[in-house]
């Protein structure tokens, strides 16, 4: 397409309705990317839509159709599509919910009957009205996406689960209704009732699993969106009017209050203030903003009053670009097709052919009784080879693996995580709040006075922390504070904006705390101990804040933000993994190297935005590696969605908890190391599921299908095949409850 043609294209992300797996995602992309007028289709499966380049002139309603026509759904209302969408999510979910629900409800009478009443005549007939709403009505959904995938000449989960109870309900139909044609040959008629009920009960709850975390995918996005106010205050001809956001426009001033979060992007126009741009940044501590400083949509204003200009607003703003690369990333990432999808896609083709086969082959070679072993063994043959324990393989060790991950507090929200995280090559770590504490601290106090002396002090240096509004002076307050200080009566309290706080005691002795600027103003004199003591700690990366009177500094105070203790022990786990750790941080080159050095870390990046994060991220994928991001705020939501294993740490914000796949609840790093073991735990429990739910397949379906008749006159009775698939199915359960007794 030429580039003139191109720029003419509209794109547009449509919700989309009765998508319930990959294969489905995957047909839709291929509808649409088909349909005259579309130059492309990018279907993100997380979140039910898909992005649509397309030609102007064509009509919605015709994209739509071309969906229709083949099962599916496109919805086009124009107003709120965010909200039609999360309301489909929603009732697909209830619809599920609801329907596993009364599967279950109908499902157990027909179990019982069937495992200890099987003699008993009159319970073929409820397990069979029973069965009837079971398969056909709340087991629908099986059968119809089995018919989508064999309209396009593919075979999944679905069409070995829809193949297996169909058979299994008209043999076992057919054996109630007219028992006597088999008693006539001499055999029992047998009832297969509750073998169909239990697949579709069981797949029924994997399925719901499945759809519960993909529902999470657009609550973190709502709650980016939730972050920007709905309504801000505009000066207008010198008059205060509140408007909603969308009225804003560029050049509008806009006035900001104490604790209001900041509407748009701009700059700085009059007053001065300290910004919580965390969700930016990372970093705990505010910004101070003075005139000509820039703010952004979403940060949290402090304790000052500020005007600012408006210069980006809506699309353009950086939280709204935050938000766009998160949707983007969490849809770029093509749905992991499941192992047991891919074995079904190969396993059902072979089962027909085999149970054809057989039926074919007892037709030709049978003898008198021909029809008859022919209908047993090709039912043997299927029954056998019914996927229940295929069905559990998974999601039984998944269920213990999420189990035991939560015992070590490692909530797991995605099975795709845990089944992924073995395979992880690369660990991207943030800095702040992940790292270390996330919270700047008093790390060391340095006094230049006799000890007697110093508590007095102290409860000058309270009430002066106490008055300021400088971020730091939190850190110092609470550190005097759990000393025990009291604070003593100061007066002439003044803010001296950028270098720090001044006021007298009772005797009228000025005294100061601030930085070393403020010193310097000041004309106050610096000892060279306390000079080479405070160089020291900067090297460290720590903020040094000077306290002292009219004449001389009389302390020195040290406030960083700490490393967690677990940090160090667990990035040399993860290196004896053999993984690479990196680090990325909003923070300045010389703190990002005292840390690194802290931690023997030789791979960082300082003063990255959250886009540089997701980034980074993206460069390491591209070089093959399967990359794992850790992270605590909103500024490392992008990079987490882009992650092929993504972990929140518990005391970080709502956001990334949401975005992440898994939540470290104690914040410990110690659970990363873990939680990569749980992972190749679970997966090796997946690999020994299928094999036991294969074992008796490879061993079972020949001889179902008659290979020991010529030798010995052996037939196995569809009961039996039941019985060994039964049995196939305890031993998955009990191989993936070994798991609990595994240490991590």
């Amino acid at each position: 397409m030429e580039v003139a043609e191109k720029n003419k294209l509209k794109k547009d992300t449509f919700p989309v309705g009765g998508m319930s797996c990959a294969a489905c995602a995957s047909s839709v992309e291929s509808i649409l990317s088909n349909t005259e007028g579309v130059n492309k289709a990018s279907v993100n499966f997380a979140s039910n839509s898909v992005l649509v380049e397309y030609d102007p002139a064509i009509k919605k309603e015709d994209l739509r159709s071309a969906l229709q026509s083949v099962g599916y759904d496109l919805i086009i209302e124009e107003d709120n599509p965010s909200e039609v969408q999360e309301e489909l999510q929603r009732q697909k979910y209830e619809d599920i919910k609801k329907r596993t629900l009364w599967s279950a409800v109908f499902t157990l009478p027909v179990f019982i009957i069937g495992m200890f009443y099987m003699d008993w005549e009159l319970g073929r007939w409820i397990s069979m009205v029973l069965t009837v709403p079971v398969l056909f009505y709340f087991g629908r959904s099986f059968f119809l996406n089995a018919w989508k995938q064999a309209r396009n000449g593919k075979a999944n989960m679905d069409t070995l689960v829809s193949l297996s109870t169909g058979m299994a309900f008209i043999f076992s139909f057919f054996n109630t209704v007219y028992p006597d044609f088999w008693h006539q040959r001499g055999i029992h008629p047998h009832v297969y009732y509750e073998a169909a009920v239990v697949i579709i009960t069981f797949i029924s709850l994997g399925k719901l699993l499945e759809e519960k975390a993909k529902s999470n995918t657009s609550s973190a996005i709502k709650k980016l969106m939730g972050l920007q106010p709905n309504t801000l205050k505009v000066m207008v001809n010198g008059e205060e009017q509140e408007i909603p956001i969308s009225s804003v426009e560029k050049g509008f001033t806009i006035l900001v209050r104490p604790g209001e979060k900041i509407p748009v992007d701009g700059k700085v126009i009059s007053g001065s203030s300290y910004v919580d741009e965390s969700m930016i940044t990372g970093e705990p501590v505010p910004v101070s903003k003075t005139k000509g400083e820039k703010v952004f949509a979403g940060t949290v204003n402090q304790k000052g009053s500020f005007q600012f200009e408006a210069e980006k607003v809506g699309a353009e703003t950086l939280l709204s670009q935050i938000i766009k690369m998160v949707q983007e990333a969490q849809g770029s990432k093509a749905p992991v097709q499941k192992l047991v999808d891919k074995i079904a896609g190969v396993f059902v083709p072979i089962v027909m052919v085999i149970a054809v086969l057989t039926f074919l082959i007892w037709m030709l070679v049978g003898g008198d009784e021909a029809f008859t072993h022919a209908l047993l063994t090709s039912v043997a043959v299927l029954v056998i080879a019914c996927p229940c324990a295929l069905g559990l393989a998974t999601p039984t060790a998944i269920m213990v693996g999420m189990g035991k991950g939560a015992e070590n507090n490692i909530l797991i929200k995605d099975a795709e995580s845990l089944e992924l995280g073995h395979k992880v090559s690369a660990v991207v770590l943030d800095k702040t709040g992940t790292i270390t504490e996330g919270k700047p601290t008093v790390t060391d106090m340095y006094w230049e006075k006799e000890v007697n002396e110093i508590p007095m002090l102290e409860s000058i240096l309270l009430a002066l922390e106490s008055q300021s509004e400088h971020p730091l002076a939190e850190a110092v307050v609470k550190k005097l504070k759990e000393d025990g200080v009291k604070a003593s009566k100061i007066d002439g309290f003044e803010s001296i904006t950028g270098r720090g706080v001044k006021a007298s005691d009772a005797s009228g002795i000025t005294y100061l705390i601030g930085n070393r600027a403020l010193m310097h103003d000041q004309q106050v004199s610096i000892s060279q101990e306390t000079k080479t003591i405070a160089n020291n700690w900067q090297e460290e990366a720590k903020t040094v804040v000077y306290f002292s009177d009219d004449k001389s500094v009389l302390a020195v105070i040290a406030i960083a933000d700490k490393i967690k203790p677990s940090s160090k022990s667990a990035i040399e786990k993860l290196k004896n993994r053999g993984v690479e750790v990196y680090m990325l941080t909003g923070d300045n080159q010389q703190t990002a190297e005292a840390v690194a050095k802290a931690l023997g870390l030789t791979s960082f990046k300082a003063e990255v935005l959250p886009s540089d994060k997701a980034d980074f991220v993206k460069e390491l994928q591209g070089k093959g590696k399967v990359v794992a991001m850790v992270g605590d705020g909103i500024n490392d939501s992008q990079a987490l969605a882009q992650a092929d294993v993504s972990m929140a740490m518990g005391h970080g914000s709502d956001i990334a908890m949401d975005v992440a796949k898994m939540t470290l609840i104690t914040s410990n790093l110690e659970s990363i190391p873990k939680a990569l073991k749980l992972s190749s735990l679970t997966v090796m429990g997946i690999r020994q599921n299928l094999f036991w739910a294969f074992i008796y397949n490879v061993i079972g379906i020949p001889i179902a299908a008659g290979v020991l008749y010529p030798v010995n006159g052996f037939l196995l009775d569809p009961m039996i095949a039941g019985a060994a698939m039964a049995f196939s199915s305890v031993s998955v359960v009990a191989n993936s409850l070994r798991l609990k007794v595994k240490e991590l």
